[in-house]
């Protein structure tokens, strides 16, 4: 079943409210005319890494709720939920049984070991794409006194899988028939670009491997009815490779490039990127990481990168780095920046509302983050207390202070305009970038005799929609 052409809110399972049950009240009392899909964070049960690092996909945390809850969501909106394509938990029971037995586990084959790649040196080391300060690798002691070692590129507590082995895509087939069942129609895939491990490369989105695992990832989710969502931050080219192999590519470079354009007044790079970028992109603004610069290396330059970066990071957290596996202290370029889109925007409501809308008019299938939702803010003292950067934007949100959130004038304009963005006829025909000057946007859809236009000036953050009405096809106004 094809994907509504409607807003979709990222949320995670326990953070609007205290559980998918609250979750779901949530979004029937305040959200239900103004999306048409949820990405719900990881709500397996998991061990580390906010949900990231998980035991098995084919059960619910209980203490997010059960399969019914997730399935009285899907029956009414489009459902997105990650497959950890990349890892598992080294509490999962593949993992146990790996521990127990040694190499004779039935699941010994499911992850890389390390030892079978002979010698990597230093210099084979200083390739690799890390994430975490450490090599990529973990000592395993077995039952029987032996010890080995296996690849893990995240926390010690994820395992990556070995997708040199049937066991893995068995696995993944599993674990995508299972959830499609319940209703999952879009499937993100998390750190795709990690499973492949080939010593003398940076064991990160290593061509033409990554594309020929892809491919049969979507593959199998066609199958079952359902679209795949890669997720990868690097150059952009990744997304238009990604768009050209019938996949939903991520448009990672509009974020940043609507901080400059916005707080530049500058046009220039960002009509650049709409005449050329995927048009079955899935859009965001704010996801659950940081707002991420690699992909908008080669689309604006690097000058006006370097300011963008020192404009905002006087009003985020520490900055998360690119690292080497031969230096993990090594202080890379900057890879994610941490803080809210609402304060990355200085709180200015028009600003802030200028770019949704920008957002909304770009092509393709535009998500908001629940945060972004409600406004909100940098929560410094959840950072503070869990120390992760980017708990800067997950804050927890109880049911009372949802209802005062919404309350707040610009997430009720925002409301009205994802309304209009997830209803309105023309967003199922074609886009069309109008002529503007360099400090202002012009963008517009058409399809059949259904038009709307946007226009916004990039000195003053105005915002102004102008459409047909659907019945008197009379010539209405919306102001953002």
């Amino acid at each position: 079943m094809a994907l509504r052409n409607a807003v979709q809110m990222i949320c995670y399972p326990n953070r609007l409210g205290n559980d998918l049950k609250d979750l779901h009240t949530v979004i029937e009392r305040h959200f239900s005319d103004a999306i048409g899909g949820v990405h719900i964070l990881p709500f397996f049960p998991s061990n580390a890494d906010a949900g990231f690092s998980p035991l098995t996909h084919k059960e619910v945390d209980p203490e997010y709720g059960t399969w019914e809850d997730i399935e009285r969501i899907s029956s009414k909106y489009d459902l997105c939920c990650d497959v950890t394509v990349n890892h598992i938990s080294d509490e999962s029971e593949e993992f146990k049984d790996f521990i127990a037995k040694g190499y004779d586990s039935e699941y010994a084959d499911l992850f890389v070991h390390v030892d079978k790649f002979g010698e990597i040196t230093p210099d084979d080391l200083a390739k690799i794409h890390i994430r975490k300060e450490k090599e990529p690798f973990r000592r395993v002691d077995f039952a029987d006194g032996s010890t080995g070692r296996v690849w893990c590129t995240f926390t010690e507590h994820q395992i990556d899988l070995n997708y040199e082995s049937e066991l893995t895509y068995q696995l993944m087939e599993n674990y995508i028939g299972f959830l499609a069942q319940r209703g999952v129609n879009l499937f993100r895939l998390d750190a795709f670009g990690y499973t492949t491990k080939r010593i003398g490369t940076s064991c990160f989105l290593v061509e033409p491997d990554v594309y020929r695992n892809l491919d049969w990832i979507n593959g199998v989710a066609h199958l079952h009815g359902a679209e795949v969502l890669p997720e990868v931050h690097d150059h952009s080219s990744y997304q238009y490779a990604i768009s050209r192999r019938n996949m939903h590519p991520y448009g990672f470079a509009l974020p940043p490039l609507l901080l400059f354009s916005l707080l530049d007044a500058n046009s220039v790079y960002l009509k650049n990127w709409l005449r050329m970028c995927p048009r079955n992109m899935v859009t965001v603004l704010d996801t659950h990481d940081g707002i991420c610069i690699p992909d908008v290396e080669g689309v604006l330059p690097e000058e006006k990168i370097r300011a963008l970066i020192d404009n905002i990071s006087s009003r985020s957290a520490d900055p998360i780095l690119r690292r080497s596996a031969a230096n993990i202290h090594s202080v890379g370029a900057i890879y994610q920046l941490t803080c809210t889109f609402y304060d990355a925007m200085m709180r200015n409501d028009d600003a802030y509302l200028a770019a949704r809308a920008i957002q909304f008019f770009s092509p393709g299938i535009p998500q908001v983050y629940y945060v972004g939702l409600l406004a909100g803010c940098n929560d410094n003292e959840l950072m503070d207390e869990t120390g992760e950067l980017r708990d800067i934007n997950r804050h927890f949100y109880s049911m009372d202070e949802i209802d005062e959130a919404v309350e707040q004038p610009v997430v009720q304009r925002l409301l009205a305009l994802m309304r209009f963005r997830s209803n309105y006829p023309a967003f199922d025909g074609h886009f069309e970038l109008g002529y503007s000057n360099d400090s202002s946007v012009s963008m517009g859809w058409r399809h059949g005799e259904y038009y709307c236009h946007l226009f916004v000036d990039l000195n003053f953050n105005t915002a102004t929609v102008t459409y047909l009405d659907e019945e008197s096809l009379a010539e209405c106004r919306l102001q953002c």
